[in-house]
């Protein structure tokens, strides 16, 4: 009598067949000499042709020698696929930052322009936003400095030292500007101080923002990184006595800007690597200013 299931195949103990082993080419890594890609020479594959180019760039602008990378960023460009927009980005970037220190202000943020174009993500948009704050402020353009760091500021709005440099930017803006002309009409006098007294509360906007990210922020830091906080925290304060708020202005500010900084809402719109399809993000008056500026 057979027990169910207990009876086996005679194939299973049969001998396997000899199974044919395929011998696998051996590997052969391919040695470079050092600088390998400044010799001249044809260069057949269109690939290490590109390669070539990018590295040379690249040391050239290491040298400073910013004219000649640039050169060889441009002839790279033309040889990057279309679909390779990671070597892309990282031409043009580098096309960028070698206009920037060449003088060619415009063709450095034409450059940053076509970046745009390839973004895909808020990790892309930081960069060329933040590539076109490095032009902005060595021309030392204020105005499109502030623009920028806003526009980061609405894309991160709970990083805190994007806050102190548009805070910052904002009190040299306020500096930059001198005291009402007493030959000017009053007409005038009253739009000068008008606009001292806006930067003037944006300043205050930004560093009280500052202050609150970077007191939730320190609860989670050790050693120097939170006596890097706590010396942050000591230059607001004095930043903030410089422009004298009154108690009142203090108070109303810490209410708008601490609105959400809620830890639930802060890891909920976490938008790091985000997709930019669907995004909406809104703009810095929208969102900040004019809220603000209405319950003053």
């Amino acid at each position: 009598m057979e027990i169910l299931g207990s009876t086996f195949d005679d194939s299973v103990f049969e001998e396997s067949r000899s199974r044919v082993s395929a011998t696998l080419p051996e590997y052969e890594p391919k040695l470079c000499e050092p600088l390998w890609f400044c010799e001249d020479g044809n260069v057949e594959d269109p690939l290490e042709e590109q390669k070539a180019l990018k590295f040379r760039g690249d040391l050239a602008y290491r040298r400073k020698q910013y004219q000649v990378a640039l050169d060889e960023y441009v002839s790279c460009l033309s040889l990057v696929p279309a679909g390779n927009t990671s070597v892309k980005r990282d031409v043009l970037e580098g096309i960028a930052r070698c206009c920037c220190h060449l003088g060619k202000k415009q063709e450095a943020l034409n450059a940053c322009q076509k970046l745009r174009t390839e973004v895909s993500n808020t990790c892309h948009l930081t960069c060329v936003l933040q590539l076109e704050l490095s032009v902005h402020e060595h021309y030392r353009d204020l105005t499109n400095s502030i623009s920028s760091l806003q526009q980061l500021c609405c894309l991160h709005p709970y990083h805190p030292w994007h806050w102190l440099n548009l805070a910052m930017s904002f009190q040299r803006l306020l500096e930059s500007h001198r005291c009402p002309d007493r030959s000017s009409t009053e007409e005038e006098h009253d739009k000068q101080q008008g606009t001292n007294d806006i930067l003037r509360l944006k300043t205050v906007m930004c560093l009280i923002r500052t202050r609150l990210l970077i007191e939730i922020l320190r609860i989670q830091q050790f050693s120097f990184v939170l006596e890097s906080s706590q010396k942050t925290l000591q230059d607001i304060e004095e930043a903030l006595d410089a422009l004298q708020p009154t108690e009142k202005m203090l108070q109303t500010v810490s209410e708008v800007m601490a609105e959400d900084l809620n830890p639930e809402k802060m890891r909920e719109e976490n938008q790091d690597g985000e997709s930019l399809s669907g995004l909406y993000i809104k703009e810095f008056d929208e969102r900040w200013w004019k809220k603000l500026h209405t319950k003053l």
